[in-house]
């Protein structure tokens, strides 16, 4: 048996030439900022990273040059899980939508390692143009006009004002929390309110502000996920 036979026996041999190998690494590269750019666009919430955002491109990268050594050898597939066994990951994903767009770049490095182009870009295409409509028509949200309310009042039984202000801008309003301070004086409240539909925001915090005794007044949009 001479050595390109052993090679082919084993397993061994290259299946990508050099060019098509620079391909699949450059269209990972383009796919992989493609979904970062996505990810950041469609972004909602506190929980943005910037380390995140790198992690989707180097991940695609990745994924491509691993799907190209593996081949169609079985053996190197088996290998590589062994070898990537003894790695631990214990960041924590936030924001879940985060996960599927780890998904998202391990299929494009995965498509574009395997030379299936089309699918790498149409795949990606889709998922994009459908993750930009679902951020523009805000779907999932409750309620477009939800908010949450804090402020810090006397503690005492006239607490009618407040609650009148309330009333006349709120559709719905429940108390989510009361605080007293440690003098016993003052207590802050906290609500989730739901305003009317010809009212606004601001004028409710200015209302509010106006009434003697009330500050700390905070007014929160509850219409996206956001950490508080």
């Amino acid at each position: 048996m001479n050595e390109m036979e052993f090679l082919q026996s084993t397993g061994f041999t290259e299946i990508y030439d050099p060019t098509t190998v620079l391909i699949n690494i450059g269209l990972s590269i383009i796919l992989g900022m493609f979904v970062s750019y996505v990810y950041k666009s469609t972004h909602k919430g506190l929980s943005y990273s910037q380390s995140f955002m790198l992690t989707i491109v180097f991940v695609t990268i990745i994924v491509a040059m691993v799907m190209m050594i593996i081949g169609n050898n079985v053996a190197r597939a088996f290998a590589l899980v062994g070898a990537l066994s003894i790695i631990r990951f214990r960041t924590v994903v936030k924001d879940t939508k985060d996960t599927a767009y780890v998904f998202l770049a391990l299929f494009a490095g995965m498509a574009s390692g395997t030379s299936s182009y089309f699918i790498a870009i149409a795949g990606t295409t889709i998922f994009s143009m459908v993750s930009f409509i679902l951020y523009y028509l805000n779907y999932g949200a409750f309620y477009k006009s939800e908010f949450i309310l804090k402020l810090r009042v006397p503690m005492s039984e006239k607490v009618g004002e407040y609650i009148n202000v309330i009333n006349n801008y709120a559709k719905r309003s429940d108390v989510l929390h009361i605080e007293p301070s440690g003098d016993k004086e003052t207590v802050k409240l906290t609500y989730d309110i739901l305003l009317k539909k010809d009212t606004d925001a601001k004028n409710l915090t200015t209302d509010l502000d106006l009434l003697d005794g009330v500050n700390e007044i905070i007014l929160v949009a509850s219409k996206h996920d956001i950490d508080y």
